[in-house]
């Protein structure tokens, strides 16, 4: 078969320098052509030979020929020609068959095909119309008349495949653009995540490990396709309100009274735990980058951001609605911000901070389950359960190292 390359030299503009004057481009385009495989399928050897003859001194040089109507479709399918001149009256299988067949194959439904018949029927002129035939000769061919048919057929499949290819280089370069795009955003979601992270977490891992565990509790939960990658990125942004929180409150070390120390320690939800480790003043003001974080996501048409405004405002709510800063209790809170604050607290409880040491995971799975019908949503709960050895495989994968 002639590819479109060869094909496609009939339509460069001939204005581009190289191309030359018209007359060479034409030139060029006729010989383009010529290179074309051309099937002939007629009963009569006789009107093969006539026919191949007659394409031969316009210069065609590329023939598959076939006398037996049954062998016709399995011809095509193997020499995939550029164009079919097909004889109608043959015996066994009609070349309306043949057509009828063709057709009915996708590979195969814009075959160009010219019909050759002797009989005025219009009915089977009709009924190739239907199929869609692309011309007509009749029988015996005028020489006259074959070339310029079939050069004119073989012009629009030319015009034809050049709009496909076009038409699959721009599919694949809108591809590629928005790849490009989605790791652009990918990218920028990591780099403001990390921003946040980087002032009380030094590696950063922190974001990573947590929009991981949410996307595996997620798809404990039926979650799929592309809802478990916005919510994987959005859950990165969870603490983006860090960024407006001072040092000197999120970086304090853990200095507390021993009395402070053993009243965190009674209470089993940890976010609860972190918060009274701080005076009264001084925590209000780190329970307010959940605001933060909300206002500096939120009017935006990313639903990726929009996720993660989301997630921002909610991850600190509790199940029995003691938490902050809203005190939203139950399905009240969104879904995305309950799987976030199981797999956030996981994360807290084992890492180290500058005010605790990681605690072991098994003891991490216990106040988990403590914090059951309290801090945490029961479901979401049993889906992080679940899915623990992947939890501890991404633990392992995603490790801060000093």
């Amino acid at each position: 078969m002639t590819t479109t390359s060869e094909l496609m030299l009939a339509d460069q503009c001939p204005t581009v320098a190289g191309c030359g004057s018209a007359a060479s481009m034409f030139e060029s385009q006729t010989e383009a052509l010529r290179k074309a495989k051309i099937m002939i399928v007629d009963d009569e050897s006789i009107n093969l030979t006539v026919a191949r003859r007659y394409l031969s001194l316009e210069g065609f040089q590329n023939f598959v020929l076939c006398t037996d109507s049954r062998e016709a479709v399995a011809v095509v399918k193997r020499e995939r020609p550029d164009l079919l001149l097909l004889d109608i009256m043959m015996p066994h299988v009609s070349g309306l068959d043949v057509l009828a067949a063709l057709r009915s194959d996708p590979d195969f439904a814009n075959l160009p095909v010219v019909v050759l018949t002797a009989s005025n029927d219009q009915q089977i002129k009709r009924r190739a119309l239907e199929l869609a035939a692309n011309d007509f000769l009749a029988k015996p061919v005028d020489p006259t008349e074959l070339v310029p048919r079939l050069r004119n057929v073989l012009m629009a499949k030319l015009h034809r495949d050049n709009v496909e290819k076009y038409a699959h280089e721009l599919e694949a370069e809108v591809l590629r653009r928005t790849a490009e795009l989605a790791r652009s955003r990918q990218e920028v979601i990591h780099c403001l995540a990390r921003a946040a992270e980087f002032r009380d977490d030094t590696t950063g891992r922190h974001v990573f490990r947590v929009g991981r565990y949410a996307r595996l509790i997620a798809a404990e939960m039926g979650w799929s396709g592309e809802r478990l990658n916005m919510l994987e990125q959005a859950a990165q942004l969870h603490d983006i309100g860090k960024i407006g929180i001072p040092d000197s409150i999120l970086l304090k070390p853990g200095k507390l009274e021993p009395e402070e120390i053993e009243l965190m320690r009674r209470h089993s939800g940890f976010g609860k735990r972190i918060m009274q480790s701080l005076p009264e003043h001084e925590a209000n003001t780190l329970r307010n980058h959940t605001e933060l974080g909300s206002r500096l996501l939120q009017d935006t048409d990313s639903p990726i951001l929009a996720m993660a405004s989301t997630i921002s405002l909610s991850h600190h709510e509790k199940w029995d609605g003691s938490g902050y800063p809203l005190c939203l209790a139950g399905e009240d809170i969104p879904i995305e911000g309950r799987i976030t604050a199981v797999a956030d607290v996981f994360d807290a409880l084992s890492s180290k901070r500058p005010y605790k040491e990681p605690m072991p995971v098994s003891e991490c799975f216990k106040i988990l389950e403590d914090g059951r019908g309290k801090h945490f949503d029961p479901l979401v709960l049993d889906a992080f359960f679940r899915c623990r050895p992947a939890i501890v495989r991404t633990q392992l994968e995603y490790a801060d190292v000093d």
